[in-house]
């Protein structure tokens, strides 16, 4: 990927961050967008772990027959990264690699408990900020990503109408 097409996914990323925010969350919110992110994964043919977190409770889980514990501590990881900068598990990825250094150089985090990998989308409402996380885990990192947010923008989509 070469600097141009770098900036353009950078502000693509920061893009759906700013539009995939939410008036409210609730529990059955992350049932529905946990179901559809499943669906998403099956229709492609694939496995992958699912989990949705508000306010720090557990509201969906769900681990695809083939995903095995390692993607549970993906997980984790991922969405350590979105807690503590805000940002998308990718777009973290993505800026570090883009100002030529990795993550872990640029933060002085570790893989052990940090991995600026895609797949975790924050949970943002509108005029209030991050309230919890939605991570994929088990597809390439572009993949876990997108089905985030397209299970995102469905479900916002037909929310508001």
């Amino acid at each position: 990927m070469d600097d141009q097409e770098t900036q353009a996914l950078l502000a693509t990323l920061l893009e759906q961050e700013r539009t995939l925010q939410f008036n409210r969350f609730s529990n059955e919110d992350a049932l529905q967008l946990g179901l559809q992110m499943i669906a998403a994964v099956r229709g492609r043919g694939k496995a992958a772990a699912v989990s949705i977190v508000r306010c720090g409770q557990q509201l969906f889980q769900h681990a695809m027959a083939g995903t095995t514990p390692d993607n549970a501590e993906w997980i984790r990881r991922k969405e350590n990264v979105v807690l503590r900068f805000g940002h998308s598990s990718y777009y973290m990825g993505v800026h570090c690699r883009s100002i030529g250094t990795t993550f872990e150089a640029h933060t002085g985090l570790g893989p052990t408990d940090f991995m600026a990998h895609g797949g975790c989308f924050p949970i943002i409402l509108a005029g209030t900020g991050i309230v919890g996380t939605m991570t994929a885990s088990g597809l390439p990192q572009e993949e876990d990503h997108a089905i985030v947010t397209d299970a995102v923008r469905a479900h916002l989509r037909e929310a508001r109408g």
